[in-house]
């Protein structure tokens, strides 16, 4: 995964606190509780990428909507249950619809 551009590692934590206005300690918090897994380089410092830039703006929205940390882990898994479904049912149609115009 780590080859599609908005998946490579590309910024240190401190950018990120900086670029989402919020503290370093909340973001190790979200990836202690789970909530993303940054890249590590070969000395073990997290490097962001854009998907984690995604995924941490999304953990503010649901802050600031009031869920507690377990409720935003639980939606951010829905999201991607969701996500996931709506893809096989795209490939599902996809398939339907190339052998539907072959009969």
């Amino acid at each position: 995964m780590a080859d599609q551009d908005g998946d490579r590692g590309l910024y240190a934590i401190s950018v990120v606190a900086d670029l989402l206005g919020t503290g370093q300690q909340n973001i190790r918090l979200y990836e202690r509780r789970g909530l993303l897994t940054p890249e590590r380089t070969a000395g073990g410092t997290r490097q962001y990428s854009e998907s984690d830039l995604a995924i941490l703006r999304r953990i503010g929205e649901l802050l600031d909507e009031g869920l507690n940390l377990a409720g935003v882990a639980k939606v951010l898994e829905l999201e991607l249950d969701n996500a996931r479904l709506r893809r096989e049912l795209e490939r599902a149609r996809s398939r339907s619809t190339r052998q539907g115009s072959s009969a």
